[in-house]
């Protein structure tokens, strides 16, 4: 498997995740993507690293840090909410506004039966995600979704929970096996820099995506 890389230069690359592909080693073992960050250095004496994280069935935009100082910039631009991010997913039904945003607060709960997900809670932690709808195909629908804050699954709960309507795919917040995978991608993000010009990436539709009848905007 090749990763296509969106955006390269001395401290920073973007790459084009492909869904189902783990940042980190499964404890069962299996493909990562730590098995393709040394061909990510091209050349550069140090291997890149993830400076965010998406969900294993996420595909899309993956900053990675070349070194340590950028590692800690990007962190902080995370950090401070400085990072534009744009997703797109597919709803397993059409909502009844065009735009709108959620404020969930999430908290982790766990037990022994069902493991660990992310649930709608007063005492959790800010999470805010503003979204549009950008196509309807059947009942199904594209979505346009630009989170402020970075929580685990925020978008996954946020569109169950707030909008009331799971993404397509999602085992955990909606219906397993309604597709290959819940149906989200990261298609953009943009990270300022001080003193250079941002990174910038963005990344296309993928193919379960255009197989469900969806394309590019």
């Amino acid at each position: 498997m090749k990763i296509p890389i969106l955006f390269e230069d001395a401290e920073a690359l973007v790459i084009d995740k492909p869904g189902g592909l783990p940042i980190d080693r499964p404890r069962a073992g299996g493909p990562s993507l730590a098995d393709h960050l040394n061909d990510l250095r091209l050349g550069f004496q140090r291997v890149p690293g993830p400076a965010h994280r998406i969900d294993t069935d996420t595909s899309g935009c993956l900053l990675l840090a070349r070194n340590p100082r950028a590692l800690r910039r990007f962190a902080a631009a995370f950090e401070e909410r400085r990072v534009l991010k744009r997703y797109l997913g597919i709803l397993s039904e059409v909502p009844g506004t065009q735009e709108g945003t959620i404020t969930l607060s999430l908290t982790k709960i766990s037990s022994e039966k069902g493991g660990w997900r992310m649930i709608a809670a007063r005492a959790g932690k800010p999470a805010v995600t503003h979204w549009r709808l950008v196509a309807e195909i059947g009942p199904h629908a594209l979505v346009e979704f630009r989170p402020e804050t970075g929580r685990t699954h925020q978008i996954r709960v946020h569109a169950a929970s707030g909008l009331g309507i799971p993404l397509l795919g999602d085992p955990v917040y909606g219906k397993a096996g309604s597709a290959p995978r819940t149906m989200l991608h990261a298609s953009g993000i943009e990270v300022p820099r001080y003193g250079r010009e941002p990174v910038a990436a963005y990344a296309p539709l993928p193919a379960d995506f255009l197989d469900q009848g969806f394309h590019d905007e």
